[in-house]
C-alpha cells in the first residue's frame, strides 16, 4: 500500500521537537499549511494557528498536537554524561541502548543508556534489576570540559530513529503526534477545492500536549470554537500477550471515533456524525474507549463555556517508544474522516437538547 507524500511524513516525525520547544516541527507545518489558509498566526504560547473562512460564523477548531516525549538536561557529570528530567511519559523499558539527539548550541549524537553494570560483570540480583528513570544518562564520547560548553542545563534531547516502512506500516518515533499533523494537513489540502462555505475551519497545531493539553487550553480560549476535534494516536494493542478486551483498537481497521477517554467523553452527536459520514463515504472505522491517557480533546472540551468535541484516531502500536508504528490504510482513512467533517459537519447542531 502507498501512502501520498511519505516525504512530509518522514520530515515531520524525524525532526525534534520536546514540550515547550516545538519551532522545528512548527515551521514545517507553517510552510505547509500557509498556501491553503486565509490567515496564520503564531500565538504566545507557541500554538500555530491558521484559518480558513467559511460562509457562517460557525468555528471548527482541529487540533494536532507537535510535541513529543523527551528529556531536558539537569546536570552535567565527571567525565561528560548528561542527567536528565523526563518530558512525558516514559517507560524505562523503551529506554535501554538507544540513540538520542541532544540540541546543544549545535545538535549533538548521543547514547542514553543506564548507569548499570554491562552484562558480563553482573551477578544474578543484577540481571533482575529493572533500570528506572532516574538512572539514565546520555554519553556524548566528548570530554567533560566540551560537553559543558555545548550542553547548556535545560537542553532538549530527544530519541533519534528514522522512519521506515514495515509491510502496509510505517513506524519510527514520535509518530505521536507527528502522524496527526500529517492527517490534519493533508485533509485541509484535500479540502482547499472543494470546501465552499459552512464553518471558519481553525487548523490548529497545538503545543504542550504531552505534560497536560496546554496549547489546547490557551488556543482554544482564543478561538472559542462552536465544535472541535482532535487528531492524535491511540493505542492500538493488538499484539501477542493482550487480551482482546484490552487491546482498544486494532491495526488496519480504519480511523478510530473515541467515545470517550480520561480527559474527556466525546459528544455524542459529533460521535454519530463522524460515524454517518464514514459510512456515507465508505471509510473504514472503528470505535474507541481508552481507559488511560486523552487528547487536546480534553482542553478544547473545557473552555469558556464549554465545547463538543469527539477525536479522530490514528491506531498506533508501541506507543510512546522509538518504534511507534502506524497502519497506511489507517492514516488514510484519518485524512478522508477528517476531511468529510471539514465539508459536511457544519450542517449540524452539535450542541445538547
Amino acid at each position: 500500500m502507498e501512502l501520498g507524500n511519505l516525504a512530509l511524513l518522514r520530515e515531520l516525525c524525524e525532526t525534534v521537537g520536546v514540550p515547550g520547544r516545538e519551532e522545528r516541527v512548527r515551521a514545517i507545518v507553517r510552510r505547509e499549511l500557509e498556501p491553503l489558509v486565509d490567515e496564520i498566526r503564531v500565538d504566545a504560547l507557541g500554538n500555530l494557528i491558521a484559518l480558513r473562512k467559511g460562509s457562517s460564523d460557525r468555528r471548527l477548531a482541529i487540533n494536532a498536537h507537535m510535541d513529543e516525549i523527551g528529556f531536558l538536561v539537569t546536570h552535567v557529570e565527571e567525565g561528560g554524561f548528561l542527567r536528565l528530567n523526563p518530558l512525558g511519559g516514559h517507560d524505562p523499558r523503551n529506554m535501554v541502548a538507544q540513540r538520542v539527539i541532544v540540541q546543544g548550541t549545535r545538535d549533538l549524537a548521543g547514547l542514553l543508556y543506564p548507569g548499570q553494570k554491562p552484562p558480563h560483570l553482573q551477578n544474578p540480583e543484577d540481571r533482575d534489576k529493572i533500570a528506572k528513570l532516574p538512572e539514565f544518562y546520555v554519553d556524548l564520547g566528548l570530554p567533560e570540559a566540551e560537553v559543558k560548553e555545548l550542553v547548556p542545563v535545560g537542553t532538549p534531547v530527544v530519541i533519534h530513529r528514522e522512519l521506515a516502512e514495515v509491510g502496509n506500516a510505517v513506524s519510527c518515533k514520535a509518530m505521536d503526534n507527528r502522524i496527526a499533523c500529517f492527517v490534519m494537513i493533508e485533509a485541509m489540502r484535500r479540502t482547499q477545492r472543494t470546501h465552499s462555505g459552512g464553518f471558519d475551519v481553525y487548523a490548529v497545531a497545538t503545543v504542550q500536549e504531552e505534560v497536560g493539553v496546554r496549547g489546547a487550553i490557551t488556543s482554544s480560549y482564543g478561538i472559542e470554537p462552536h465544535v472541535g476535534i482532535a487528531l492524535d494516536v491511540t493505542i492500538a494493542a493488538d499484539i501477542p500477550g493482550v487480551p482482546r478486551q484490552d487491546r482498544t483498537t486494532a491495526l488496519g481497521e480504519g480511523a478510530a471515533i473515541k467515545i470517550m477517554d480520561s480527559y474527556s467523553i466525546s459528544s455524542p452527536k459529533v460521535v454519530d456524525r463522524l460515524k454517518e459520514l464514514a459510512e456515507i463515504r465508505e471509510i473504514p472505522y472503528q470505535m474507541e474507549i481508552l481507559r488511560a491517557g486523552g487528547t487536546d480533546a480534553g482542553g478544547i472540551q473545557r473552555v469558556r463555556s464549554g465545547c463538543p468535541v469527539a477525536t479522530i484516531s490514528i491506531p498506533c502500536r508501541y506507543v510512546h517508544s522509538s518504534l511507534e508504528m502506524c497502519h497506511k490504510g489507517d492514516i488514510e482513512a484519518s485524512i478522508a474522516l477528517m476531511a468529510a467533517f471539514i465539508e459536511a459537519g457544519h450542517d449540524q447542531d452539535y450542541w445538547p437538547e
